[in-house]
């Protein structure tokens, strides 16, 4: 597979890619540029005020993320599944491409860094994966907005999962890595919720080849990022926000720990990776190590075929199952596993193995014609739900969840249930 530079100029090649014309304020326009082209990649080479070109909507689409792995889109999901199971050790080298410039005279001003929506609470890294290491546990790798707030320090948004057990661990503060601009082997695998002590960038070299070097605190990133900085996470605290989540909302103005940056490395003529809150490519790295979870779940209690987090439910929020349907009752049991396999979901359909995941027209169409509510509905009250989700229990974050078994019966009644296939033609030989 192909780093992120390699990837871009494959993109740009290939006419896949749109190029900017003209000088882009990094004030609004940027964010609102990638916008109005969500889900095709743009190409930024001038930027205001800032040194480096930017590009975004990389990874807008399954078939951007299947292109850059190198593999056909049916078998993403088999793909994540076996480098979940199965990580690969990274081999640490000696030097490589992001060592090519390093600095201590740290001005964030002079970056790509957007303010992307009027209220926003300031300018905002997005694509940042943060690499943390304990003496103990090792390393751990985790997505992390951050708001600048002056030319060497951000403040960063920490939820109560790894990254903040590795800060108390080290007693409040932390000595810490993050880079920008990676493949998405990288970006997908700094995307799953592992267990504590999992280093996922082993996850990523199992998808594809990871090579690191270390930088001058002691840590690793990925040799060929486009941008590597070093930082110390402190004590300090700061208002975080306004800033748009996954829900395409504003999330809440919180208190959070500010970050000094102190060391700053890139690649010759490095590429500024920006990833559009809300839009396609946020929700793609969201959602997407997700499914390769669920699958497991359902795959214990019957035959999972595929699994769509889908962009209409935030890719986080709702999800389309298919399976081998060989039980009257394996779609109830496989709404329950799909609960258990993303904690965070809302509603799920479960279809048969004729109908695509990913066409929302031929899911509807299951649930028109395959679903009775009062026997194929499945509702959940008061469960634990996502803080992503608006219409949740803002303190306790309780919800009600909702299962449809949108599969045919195994013994036919009445109409038949298969939907009608017509021939393949060659339009050419017609029209």
């Amino acid at each position: 597979m192909k780093n992120f530079r390699e990837f871009v100029e494959q993109l740009r090649k290939e006419n896949k890619m749109a190029i900017a014309k003209k000088q882009v304020s990094k004030n609004l326009d940027l964010a609102g540029l990638m916008n109005s082209l969500d889900g095709c990649p743009i190409y930024v080479e001038q930027v205001n005020d800032s040194d480096f070109a930017a590009v975004g909507n990389i990874f807008s689409t399954r078939e951007l993320v299947c292109d850059n792995l190198g593999i056909a889109k049916d078998r993403l999901i088999p793909a994540l599944t076996h480098a979940i199971n199965n990580p690969k050790k990274v081999k640490c080298i000696d030097t490589g491409p992001v060592l090519e410039n390093s600095t201590e005279t740290i001005d964030l001003s002079r970056l790509p860094i957007p303010l992307h929506a009027e209220k926003d609470g300031g300018p905002y890294f997005s694509s940042a994966v943060v690499v943390a290491k304990d003496k103990e546990l090792g390393y751990n790798l985790s997505f992390h907005r951050m708001m600048v707030i002056a030319k060497d320090r951000v403040v960063m948004r920490i939820l109560t999962r790894h990254l903040d057990e590795f800060i108390k661990r080290a007693g409040g503060e932390l000595d810490i890595a993050f880079f920008v601009g990676a493949p998405i082997n990288v970006l997908l695998s700094a995307s799953i919720s592992s267990k504590l002590g999992q280093n996922e960038l082993e996850y990523a070299n199992a998808l594809g080849d990871v090579e690191t070097v270390k930088l001058s605190n002691g840590i690793e990133v990925p040799a060929d990022c486009e941008f590597a900085f070093e930082g110390k996470i402190t004590k300090e605290m700061h208002d975080e926000g306004p800033f748009i989540d996954l829900t395409e909302t504003y999330d809440v103005v919180r208190k959070q720990r500010v970050m000094k940056v102190t060391k700053m490395h890139h690649r010759n003529n490095a590429l500024w990776h920006v990833l559009l809150p809300g839009g396609l490519e946020h929700k793609v790295l969201m959602g997407m190590p997700r499914e390769p979870t669920i699958f497991d779940e359902v795959n214990k209690v019957c035959k999972c075929k595929q699994v769509n987090i889908t962009p209409g439910g935030c890719s986080w929020l709702h999800a389309v199952v298919a399976i081998e349907k060989k039980g009257e009752n394996d779609g109830e049991k496989a709404i329950d596993a799909a609960f258990a396999g993303h904690k965070s979901l809302k509603h799920v359909v479960i279809v048969d193995n004729d109908i695509d995941v990913d066409n929302p027209l031929e899911v509807e169409w299951a649930i028109a014609t395959r679903f009775q509510a009062d026997k194929d509905l499945v509702v959940k009250e008061n469960q634990k739900g996502s803080s992503l989700d608006p219409s949740a229990d803002p303190n306790t974050l309780a919800t009600s969840k909702m299962g449809l078994d949108a599969t045919k019966p195994l013994k036919a009644h009445g109409k038949n249930f298969e939907k009608a296939r017509w021939k393949k033609v060659n339009l050419k030989e017609y029209v």
